[in-house]
């Protein structure tokens, strides 16, 4: 049986070796074609994370996903096209400093991942002292036994030391280095051609929901 995301990751691995305008003009259909699957997949997605979550129910596909041409304007890498397909589903918008959830297609590293990403210094150290002043409530959510599982570090890079201005004798580094609250789940590429992918993908995210709620508290204060 062959399943939308098989078409999806072949074309993904076929930009990877011809990533060029010329293979893709001649292959535009197909990347259509991929495009519709994946947007297909996406909504799925956000109907089943507003079951839980009602402020992502008013967003459309087009809200949360991005454009398949990199910006090599200020890149070495100069190469035209992406190498995955994400959406990031996030009631305030694809752009929002909120936490939210994102879906990535890509051959060998196709995740499920959440959380807040380039957050202005102000509002992340924000997020750091609310870390530490809610630091039951934060270790209840990050260390519960499920969400530990699936999400087992927290940000995507971390500072070496205590980040200037918190104490050096925090008891949890771990919570207050990340460069960012971001989270991640990898998962293979046959995930996605499980029967019950979708319902799988749902519980992640409903996993996820807390966190973004301690998140988002704090960036809603601070925005």
């Amino acid at each position: 049986m062959e399943w939308p995301v098989d078409s999806i990751l072949e074309f993904l691995k076929d930009i990877a070796v011809h990533n060029n305008r010329e293979w893709f003009s001649e292959n535009k259909d197909r990347y259509e074609h991929v495009r519709d699957l994946f947007e297909n997949m996406v909504q799925q997605v956000i109907s089943r994370i507003s079951l839980f979550d009602d402020s992502v129910r008013h967003l459309q596909v087009k809200d949360c996903t991005y454009r398949f041409y990199r910006d090599t304007r200020f890149s070495a890498d100069k190469s035209p096209y992406k190498l995955h397909l994400g959406a990031y589903i996030n009631a305030y918008g694809k752009k929002s400093f909120h936490s939210g959830y994102y879906f990535h297609l890509q051959p060998g590293a196709c995740m499920l991942a959440g959380g807040s990403w380039c957050l202005p210094t102000s509002v992340l150290n924000a997020v750091r002292r609310a870390v530490i002043d809610n630091l039951d409530e934060f270790r209840l959510l990050v260390e519960a036994p499920d969400f530990k599982n699936l999400f087992p570090v927290i940000g995507e890079s971390r500072l070496k030391t205590i980040p200037k201005g918190f104490p050096k004798d925090f008891p949890f580094p771990e919570y207050i280095r990340p460069k960012d609250y971001s989270v991640c789940h990898y998962v293979a590429d046959d995930f996605f051609r499980q029967q019950d992918w979708l319902n799988q993908t749902t519980e992640v995210f409903r996993l996820l929901k807390p966190y973004h709620d301690f998140i988002n508290f704090t960036i809603d204060e601070m925005t």
